[in-house]
């Protein structure tokens, strides 16, 4: 199985960056992202890195959203 690079906050900012810098490493990347729709798909448009909304100060949360 491939592994995968799960960035949270991976939408926006310095998350952003890191996620993008990742995946031109050649890394397979899920971003998630807590509360901005919108932005969360721009930014899955504009790179094709896949993104998840869950919440990553719970852990049932992140159990579903993983």
């Amino acid at each position: 199985m491939a592994r995968v690079v799960l960035v949270t906050g991976g939408t926006r900012g310095i998350g952003a960056a890191i996620s993008k810098a990742l995946k031109d490493a050649g890394y397979k990347v899920a971003a998630n992202y807590g509360g901005n729709d919108e932005a969360a798909n721009q930014f899955k448009g504009e790179t094709g890195i896949p993104v998840f909304k869950f919440d990553v100060s719970d852990a049932a949360s992140c159990e579903s959203g993983i």
